[in-house]
């Protein structure tokens, strides 16, 4: 596991956060890349938070989970750079994606949180 990993993200929670961020991605607004993360988090605008488990050098990803933590706004993990890119409709993978705006998937973003707020206890 990842040194900047919290805790681990079971297959079908996986399944549903990917599919949320195709929904966020068409209707909403997403923020893309690490940089981008980063001054949504710092100025509370990201409802929730993405990163990639296969990133590397891993000191890329280490100070968002505590940024989130310090913003109280909730954050989970996807299992690839590649996956993460795809579902947030560009052509590379990143390390990172916030969702600033959820659009239609509002009930899918609380039954995410709720579930990502369970597994962080």
């Amino acid at each position: 596991m990842a040194a900047f990993v919290k805790f681990e993200v079971p297959s079908d929670l996986m399944e549903k956060q990917l599919a949320f961020l195709e929904k966020a991605k068409k209707k909403g607004k997403i923020k893309i890349g690490i940089n981008e993360v980063t001054k949504a988090v710092e100025r509370g605008n990201a409802k929730l938070v993405f990163m990639a488990l296969d990133v590397t050098p891993q000191e890329i990803l280490m100070h968002v989970p505590v940024i989130c933590a310090e913003k109280n706004i909730p954050f989970s993990y996807i299992s690839t750079k590649k996956d993460l890119g795809e579902k947030s409709g560009i052509a590379v993978g990143t390390s990172a994606i916030a969702v600033l705006e959820e659009g239609d998937a509002k009930t899918e973003l609380q039954d995410i949180v709720n579930k990502l707020k369970e597994l962080s206890k």
